[in-house]
């Protein structure tokens, strides 16, 4: 990537995907790491330290800073997926205990002190739920002068999989997230539409197992954690999906995401529509507006596609740097 490395902080539920965009982030050379702050979702908050802590050190990172932070969203009670991450929410690979500690200020104080202490605007991707980032907003709203976008892995404009149609980082904490839509930066969501559609096929998931280098083989294992989706071939089942890392990706190669600006809302009523990014692709007002007068409503760059191949191909040749 031509040019100085953007300067990117990254807040994480270290699971499965998540390990596998922090293991992008310090290789790809056109992203400079400057912290990593974690948040329960994926397991509990002291698991995604853990996991964190853990990544960074088969990938042979730098000692970059990472902070633990809220242990719950901002209302109701955490509702891990260790069903789909392992229980250890690393697809129960057994790794070692990793020897590097966690910094000795939280998640919100990290945060705050690598964005304003950094020489150029910070790019922010969180690829957890909003719960640190929706904090950090209101409790340092100064931030914001030195932010230069947000890439949040999140939402979905046509459909859920925490619920029909919810994304599982909103659905866990929709307050957090319309703070985060409010924050009053750009912002691009790469929601499940994109997610789902950049994998990593069967072959290269053997490359990287038979890997000698620990970052590339780890990646490897995790993304052999995918288990087929039904209907699929026997031999899909070690082809895993970026998930996460793609947002990542489309930090470091922006060109191969196509985003629309659109307004999107979060639905926060109770009931089976709580947690939805409702994202308003109509041409013109419609009846509500035209009866009830528009009212404001944040305008996100919203993903509508994605070059999967091309954001394979960059993630490939990527965690394969020593």
């Amino acid at each position: 990537m031509p040019g100085r490395p953007v300067p990117v902080i990254m807040d994480c539920d270290t699971g499965v995907d998540d390990a596998l965009a922090l293991l992008f982030a310090v290789r790809h050379p056109g992203i400079e790491l400057r912290a990593v702050t974690c948040v329960a979702g994926n397991t509990d908050v002291d698991g995604v330290v853990r996991n964190t802590l853990t990544v960074l050190e088969q990938a042979g990172a730098p000692e970059i800073p990472v902070a633990r932070g809220a242990e719950r969203p901002l209302l109701e009670p955490a509702r891990p997926a260790t069903h789909v991450h392992g229980t250890d929410g690393m697809a129960d690979l057994g790794l070692p205990a990793p020897a590097r500690r966690p910094a000795e200020v939280d998640a919100v104080t990290l945060l705050r002190r690598e964005i304003l202490a950094s020489p150029r605007p910070v790019t922010l991707i969180p690829t957890a739920p909003l719960t640190n980032i929706a904090l950090l907003l209101r409790t340092h709203p100064e931030v914001t002068r030195n932010i230069e976008r947000i890439v949040f892995m999140g939402g979905a404009v046509e459909v859920g999989n925490a619920t029909p149609v919810a994304e599982f980082n909103v659905w866990h904490d929709p307050e957090a997230a319309a703070v985060l839509l409010t924050a009053g930066v750009p912002i691009t969501m790469y929601g499940l539409d994109v997610f789902r559609q950049v994998v990593v096929e069967a072959e290269e998931v053997h490359r990287l197992r038979a890997s000698g280098d620990r970052g590339a083989r780890l990646a490897g294992e995790l993304l052999a954690h995918r288990p087929a989706a039904q209907g699929e071939p026997p031999e899909a089942e070690e082809a895993g999906g970026l998930g996460d890392a793609g947002a990542v990706c489309a930090v470091a190669d922006p060109g191969g995401l196509t985003t629309r600006p659109l307004p999107v809302e979060v639905s926060l009523a109770p009931g089976p529509g709580r947690g939805q990014t409702i994202v308003d692709r109509r041409p013109r007002p419609g009846e509500a507006e035209i009866h009830h007068g528009e009212r404001e409503r944040a305008l996100i760059d919203v993903a509508l596609a994605v070059d999967a191949a091309r954001y394979t191909r960059l993630y490939l040749e990527t965690v394969g740097r020593p």
